[in-house]
């Protein structure tokens, strides 16, 4: 990690923990963004089911407060990308996550989401969603099941309620 970063990265901190206030204004809001988001789903293949299969109540993704999927972006804040990209689709992807109000956090979910699958050799096919629209949280698998989305729900949360901890995470790879 450069040196310089997580010295501004933690003099950030340290002023921001000085500013009582602001600090637990911020605790509060993450929080609450934690536990609600409004999912943007954007089902394109074979993960689109499994995506929908949370919802039933065997996995019942309403336990945690996630089950109200938005039909427009403009009032999501969570975009779960499912299934393979292609090139045809990677402009679309990417106007529905301009569209969305910050602060804006991106799943990708299965293999082909992730990193192409195995049609990452395809002319007609992005190697994966990153190369257009910064994830944020990846869930692979061909399909992932209900339990890897609910697990990597989770895992966002813990990004979002801890992001200066994520930073730092993200910036020592």
């Amino acid at each position: 990690m450069d040196v310089k970063m997580e010295k501004e990265l933690r003099d950030a901190e340290a002023l921001k923990e000085k500013n009582i206030l602001l600090a637990n204004v911020d605790k509060f809001l993450n929080w609450g963004r934690a536990h609600s988001f409004w999912p943007v789903s954007f089902g394109l293949a074979c993960c689109a089911i499994e995506m929908a299969s949370t919802g039933d109540p065997r996995y019942d993704i309403s336990r945690f407060g996630y089950e109200y999927f938005q039909a427009s972006p403009r009032n999501a804040d969570l975009m779960i990308v499912a299934g393979t990209l292609t090139r045809k689709m990677a402009p679309i992807a990417r106007r529905i996550y301009d569209q969305m109000a910050e602060p804006k956090w991106v799943i990708a979910m299965g293999n082909c989401a992730c990193a192409g699958g195995p049609f990452t050799d395809s002319y007609a096919v992005m190697p994966g969603a990153d190369c257009i629209i910064p994830v944020d949280v990846y869930i692979p698998g061909c399909p992932p099941r209900p339990e890897a989305l609910l697990f990597g729900l989770l895992q966002l949360k813990q990004k979002v309620q801890n992001p200066t901890k994520a930073r730092l995470i993200k910036h020592a790879k």
